[in-house]
């Protein structure tokens, strides 16, 4: 896909001599900003990251390369062995449930220990990346949905047709359109998605309420598009994100960094012809916990979710017409009773814990994907979602 070099987190000569996590072989890239800094941004950089309790936690230095000078952040911290984020809140005393402020915390904490670099245009840019992680993970907290892959439900403010997909009638704000959608404590009632169209609309719904803080024009070019014709699939991943990691230089399994957008692969190929069962797209939460829509109050686990894709296997069913199905009580069971047995958790993982095959490939590969999705850049002068 089209990336900017202003965005896409790639291998560059900010990543030339990265720190090392103490006690471990991972390495930090952590993040860098571009453009020249002055004195003043400096110290409003400083005042930023201390006032998350992280200023004397960090590494900085400087440098330059094609595209102009750089400062790169990393974050020096004895925890940060195999960089395991699972546990990033709790080692640094955050809350992120209860405070805005501790949230934003565990997420700078977590860019500031990634091994590829997180390039950003702009300190603003950066503080604008941190903001709509955290819309993501609010809003993925509060989403609860029907899961469905054959039908699709709406509020009477969205219209449908074959050309456009969903649209706003007018007179209808996007905000809270999304709001009405996905919140049942707003609308009364939950609403049919398939996963991967449920991260879609959160994914909307955070950038909706970046773009109303800090570039308002783009928003109302948002929500001009959703008026016309939605963009979904394929074209939605191309406009609006852009991936870190990859098969060729894979992320750490347990790295992961709140609110990014992520793929578990169904490793079973029987099972993974069944419609939705090919894998489960979702939102990494923090705190070790990643986005339930259909039962909120019980976010997965790494270690849930990868026992639960495993046993999407045993769950294989065929209707009198031979068409697959899948039977989620025998999953559940199943999976209540790995849970029970540490040996039979510990070997499922085993397998599940490794790197994912290529597309089309089952074979010996887990579930765990090599990338992770992010938002492009979102302010006025380095703006670069597509549409």
């Amino acid at each position: 896909m089209p990336m900017s070099a202003s965005t896409a987190p790639v291998a560059s000569a900010a990543a030339a001599v990265p720190a090392t996590a103490p006690d471990s072989g991972a390495l930090i890239a952590g993040v860098r900003v571009g453009g020249a800094w002055s004195e003043d941004l400096q110290a409003r950089c400083r005042r930023w990251l201390s006032d998350h309790g992280l200023g004397d936690l960090i590494e900085q230095d400087a440098g330059v390369d094609a595209w102009g000078p750089w400062q790169r952040f990393r974050l020096s911290w004895p925890q940060a062995a195999d960089l395991d984020t699972a546990g990033l809140a709790q080692s640094l005393r955050l809350s992120p449930d209860d405070s805005d402020r501790d949230l934003d915390a565990e997420i700078l904490a977590a860019l500031l220990l990634s091994p590829v670099p997180f390039d950003f245009p702009s300190l603003d840019e950066w503080q604008s990346a941190v903001r709509l992680r955290r819309f993501i993970v609010q809003a993925g907290r509060r989403t609860v949905l029907a899961f469905d892959t054959e039908q699709a439900e709406r509020p009477d403010c969205w219209r449908w047709s074959e050309e456009t997909g969903f649209i706003l009638l007018p007179g209808h704000e996007l905000i809270p359109s999304l709001e009405q959608t996905l919140w049942p404590d707003v609308s009364g009632r939950l609403y049919s998605f398939s996963c991967y169209r449920a991260t879609e609309y959160v994914l909307l719904l955070a950038m909706a309420r970046e773009l109303q803080v800090s570039n308002p024009a783009a928003l109302a070019a948002l929500q001009a598009q959703w008026q016309r014709k939605a963009i979904q699939s394929g074209p939605f991943h191309d406009a609006f994100l852009h991936e870190y990691g990859s098969l060729q230089a894979p992320l750490p399994p347990r790295y992961y960094v709140p609110g990014d957008r992520l793929w578990f692969r169904n490793p079973h190929e029987p099972s993974a012809n069944v419609e939705g069962y090919e894998g489960s797209w979702v939102f990494y939460l923090g705190q070790g916990h990643f986005t339930n829509f259909w039962k909120p109050d019980q976010p997965y686990t790494l270690t849930y979710k990868c026992v639960e894709i495993h046993h999407w296997r045993h769950g294989l069913r065929q209707d009198a017409a031979a068409k697959a199905w899948m039977d989620e009580s025998i999953v559940e069971a199943r999976v209540a009773e790995t849970l029970a047995d540490p040996l039979a958790t510990n070997r499922i993982l085993d397998r599940m814990m490794r790197l994912r095959d290529p597309a089309g490939v089952y074979d010996q590969g887990g579930c765990i994907d090599a990338s992770r999705e992010a938002v492009r850049c979102v302010r006025p002068g380095t703006f670069d979602l597509g549409f």
